[in-house]
């Protein structure tokens, strides 16, 4: 066991690693254009952090999260996902609203790994707070479309949207859930069950297919909207048409945590599996108030880096070297103080330390250099350096003193 990763977290070389970068880079490039800032939360919280935010009824919370006492016997939780760690920091640093703030980093949860799901996850992050207007709704996912425009997969991810309306309506629609749920209690799985005592509305997001059978003549929330929360969602949906952002409604969707109000959203796939959500967020206007803080309007989603990996095409440029060939002892000696000079000049520099002219310039081919360095004794009694086109073929002798307009 010493000797592999622990099951649900992977290790990053090479390619894989700049293509990771390359989206946190794209993704904090993308936000500032939005007006957000950046903020980074410790990977490890309060367990109440979460506890407090994420409700009881939620997988995360029953079944997922990675808690331990530290050596204080304090109970610590690996944060599962960024919201309530934010929220947290907003509380905390006494932050001015509205605020929009951009976040990255991993997170960890205890679930069964597959094709795009890890114990250990990355993800990028974004929060509005302080923004009641519905526009603030329509800018975020406009962002997010932006994003996967700019990662070239946004004709293979379509938005999902619904709407859970205000605390009236939520209150009615719980209320009509459990009275059409309990005519079906005991065909229902055991976590559907235990929702149904909870938090009826996560019996929609159930993956079971004796619940999905149920759940399709289930009411529609937006039968119970309130004429705010139409109005609200009206606006939005006339915004994403105006921007040109397709989407269909899902009345089913309800996210899986308990702090969501009216929009929620979700960009999916069919390339992923099981795992189709490559954003997901929505609107928490009470989140904030509930654990602390003043009133707050707030709304936020999150991507997986790793899924986004798992879609995009990206190869990161090759950067060619330039290869340096000594011949000699005391132009190996040189060729340490060359190659920091012009590593200092913002180039890159290769070479062997060892080897016949025949094998370095071999090791210069293979290495797909642009320019090879070539240079002895002559070379070293001169102040030159011999200087060979990789590609041409060419070879030209240059003063030591302009090695560097030459390459």
């Amino acid at each position: 066991m010493t000797n592999q990763t622990v099951r649900g977290t992977k290790d990053l070389l090479f390619d894989e690693w700049y293509k990771f970068k390359y989206i946190q880079q794209t993704a904090n490039r993308i936000s500032s254009l939005y007006g957000f800032l950046p903020a980074q939360t410790p990977i490890f919280e309060y367990t109440e952090v979460f506890t407090k935010t994420l409700g009881d009824s939620s997988d995360i919370i029953t079944k997922e999260m990675y808690s331990f006492n530290d050596k204080g016997g304090k109970s610590i939780t690996l944060r599962p996902e960024f919201t309530a760690a934010i929220v947290r920091l907003l509380i905390e640093k006494k932050l001015q609203t509205p605020i929009k703030l951009f976040s990255t980093g991993p997170a960890f949860r205890y679930e069964r790994p597959q094709k795009g799901r890890q114990r250990q996850f990355h993800q990028i992050n974004f929060e509005v707070f302080g923004i009641e207007d519905p526009k603030a709704d329509i800018e975020l996912i406009s962002l997010a479309q932006h994003l996967l425009t700019e990662f070239g997969i946004n004709k293979n991810v379509k938005l999902e949207i619904n709407s859970l309306g205000d605390g009236e309506t939520i209150t009615k629609y719980r209320e009509a859930l459990i009275l059409y749920f309990t005519k079906y209690q005991n065909d229902l799985s055991e976590d559907s069950k235990n929702r149904l005592i909870k938090n009826p509305l996560r019996i929609l997001d159930s993956k079971d297919e004796k619940d999905k059978s149920i759940i399709s003549d289930a009411p529609k929330i937006s039968n119970y909207y309130t004429k705010e929360s139409s109005d609200f969602f009206e606006q939005i949906l006339n915004g994403l048409t105006i921007l040109d952002i397709p989407y269909t409604v899902n009345n089913k969707l309800v996210r899986g945590l308990d702090y969501y109000c009216h929009t929620v959203f979700e960009f999916v796939t069919e390339d992923l599996g099981a795992q189709g959500a490559v954003f997901a967020g929505g609107r928490y206007d009470n989140l904030v108030s509930s654990v602390g803080g003043k009133h707050t309007p707030a709304i936020g989603f999150a991507g997986g880096i790793e899924r986004i990996m798992e879609l995009i095409n990206y190869s990161p440029k090759e950067e060619r070297p330039i290869y340096l060939i000594p011949i000699g002892r005391e132009a190996e000696e040189y060729a340490l103080t060359l190659a920091n000079e012009l590593r200092r000049n913002s180039l890159y520099v290769s070479y062997e330390h060892s080897g016949t002219v025949k094998n370095r310039m071999k090791k210069a081919s293979q290495a797909n250099a642009k320019i090879a360095l070539i240079f002895g004794n002559d070379e070293l009694n001169n102040n030159t350096v011999k200087v060979k086109n990789m590609d041409t073929g060419e070879e030209k002798i240059i003063a030591h003193d302009n090695i560097m307009e030459n390459i």
